[in-house]
């Protein structure tokens, strides 16, 4: 068996378009203010990546790059005045933040409705409890992605592969919803190689280069691959050794252009969303 390659880059598109002819139709424009802090050259080209997508499909998105020094007052400061502009829908503080900021204490200060990130406290906790609310995006578009490949959610053995808040947690929880049955599972968990050979659909989240085996996949199984690993060489792996995988595996996403370009995909969905929300209720 040879996988069939699940494209995020033309799922990300195709999104893309939907949300520039929505945004058409809106009788105002929704506004995105992305902060930046410091000098992470990661983080540069994601922000510029951001921006670009934005302004695409008619997004009124700006960065603000604050210097590596400012403080975490003056951050929150920032934060607050951003929670208070009519403007703006969505705000997003890109992560790393400088070592002196607390990253949890400054997510938590952006409003929940503008936060299109889905970090905050609050949207964690209506997406855990079945609730209406800002998801977060690399999640989101793993379940677009399950979509595009015509995957049979309700039922299935699903078993996610790490547990961190920004995709293991929420991708479990959104698994969940859709009437998955789903395990997490993590570096703790006994006999991990099992655990992911149970799975009908397998998601991978825990940014170690190759950590799942070809052997380690099912026959058949649909795997999603969200790790993003620089190698020394400059090139980037996934946490699939996807060669094998792709033998076993009925579908498969590949690194890069696989869950990657989902994520600033949702991003601009989740800031149409804030604006709809919160002009027209």
């Amino acid at each position: 068996m040879t996988a069939s390659i699940i494209d995020g880059k033309a799922v990300a598109a195709a999104l893309r378009a939907r949300i520039a002819g929505q945004v058409q139709t809106l009788p105002f424009t929704p506004g995105l203010r992305v902060v930046r802090v410091g000098e992470d050259p990661a983080s540069g080209v994601y922000v510029r990546n951001k921006d670009r997508a934005a302004q695409q499909v008619g997004i009124d998105s700006a960065t603000l790059h604050l210097p590596e020094e400012t403080t975490e007052a003056d951050l929150l400061a920032l934060v607050r005045r951003l929670n208070d502009d009519p403007a703006v829908d969505g705000i997003l503080v890109q992560l790393p933040l400088p070592a002196h900021i607390r990253a949890q204490t400054v997510l938590e200060t952006i409003d929940p409705a503008k936060d299109v990130d889905g970090f905050h406290a609050v949207n964690a906790g209506r997406l855990a409890t079945g609730q209406k609310g800002l998801v977060p995006c690399t999640p989101k578009g793993v379940m677009h992605l399950l979509a595009a490949a015509g995957a049979t959610i309700a039922g299935a053995r699903t078993v996610v592969l790490g547990r961190s808040n920004i995709v293991g947690k929420p991708m479990a929880a959104l698994l969940l919803a859709a009437d998955a049955t789903v395990t997490i599972a993590h570096s703790r968990t006994r006999d991990l190689a099992a655990e992911c050979r149970r799975a009908e659909i397998l998601v991978a989240a825990v940014g170690r280069p190759g950590i799942v085996k070809g052997d380690w996949v099912s026959d058949g199984a649909i795997v999603i691959d969200v790790g993003i690993n620089r190698l020394p060489n400059g090139g980037i792996t996934g946490d699939v050794d996807f060669a094998p995988a792709s033998e076993r595996a009925g579908a498969i996403t590949p690194v890069p252009g696989g869950v990657g370009p989902m994520t600033i995909a949702c991003l601009l969905e989740n800031t149409v969303e804030a604006a709809i929300a919160r002009r027209q209720g």
